[in-house]
């Protein structure tokens, strides 16, 4: 934990260094932090709480990106990972990113460090694409594909349907994942933004472990498939 503290704090410095040298009058420091999700699920057996946010700092082609998921319930922490990234953008609404992932270990699983690279943007009819390649320790690799849509009811009534699958490239029994293709999650929230940066929601989401991570769910006695209700906040600053 220590150690991954470190390298963390270390990239963000050299970060912040790289990106300090890149601005200009006509092209200023400007950061944004948004709360994607921070919401409770109902769902058998608990009411996990989820927070997803991210954090970035930088000019109109540089930018520093720290990206967090956390996932509680019943008292305990079932899920951390941070990642902090540079982030280049190669093309109208499109940047590259790279840097490194830490999957914060909880009970008895361990700590997991990967590097990233991948990219993300705004794709043809205005599809929000997040996706990565990470290679870890001992020749670990997984990929995630992220995406999302907004459909506007009114100027203030946003559904937004989105989708996230994991892919891992050997089993990991220490942390519960097997090889190909992991999980999933669909969701499917609708907010009402009382103001630009303010919106309450509900949604629904389901989840899906799918070949040897099903397998492992069932022997420790968890559901390989969940349907959850969803209540949270959207915000940023």
């Amino acid at each position: 934990m220590k150690n991954t503290t470190i390298k963390l704090l270390f990239m963000v410095s050299m970060l912040q260094s790289s990106l300090g040298f890149a601005g200009a009058v006509d092209d200023p420091l400007i950061s944004k932090f948004m709360f994607d999700q921070m919401e409770s699920r109902g769902a058998e057996g608990g009411n996990p709480f989820v927070l997803s946010g991210q954090f970035w700092l930088g000019h109109d082609l540089n930018k520093l990106w720290i990206k967090t998921e956390f996932e509680r319930n019943n008292g305990s922490t079932e899920e951390a990972e941070i990642q902090a990234l540079y982030s280049k953008a190669v093309a109208p609404y499109w940047d590259v990113q790279m840097g490194i992932r830490s999957d914060l270990g909880v009970d008895s699983s361990p700590n997991r460090n990967w590097a990233v690279f991948g990219f993300q943007g705004l794709a043809p009819y205005f599809f929000e694409i997040d996706t990565a390649f990470f290679i870890g320790e001992n020749g670990r690799t997984a990929l995630r594909f992220e995406a999302e849509y907004e459909i506007l009811f009114t100027q203030k009534l946003i559904l937004t349907p989105e989708i996230e699958v994991n892919f891992y490239g050997e089993n990991d029994p220490q942390t519960r994942v097997g090889t190909g293709l992991s999980d999933s999650e669909v969701g499917l929230r609708l907010r009402y933004e009382f103001r630009r940066n303010f919106a309450p929601y509900i949604g629904l989401v389901k989840t899906n472990t799918f070949n040897k991570t099903a397998d492992y769910s069932r022997i420790d006695g968890q559901l390989v498939s969940d349907s959850q209700f969803v209540i949270g906040i959207r915000a940023w600053f």
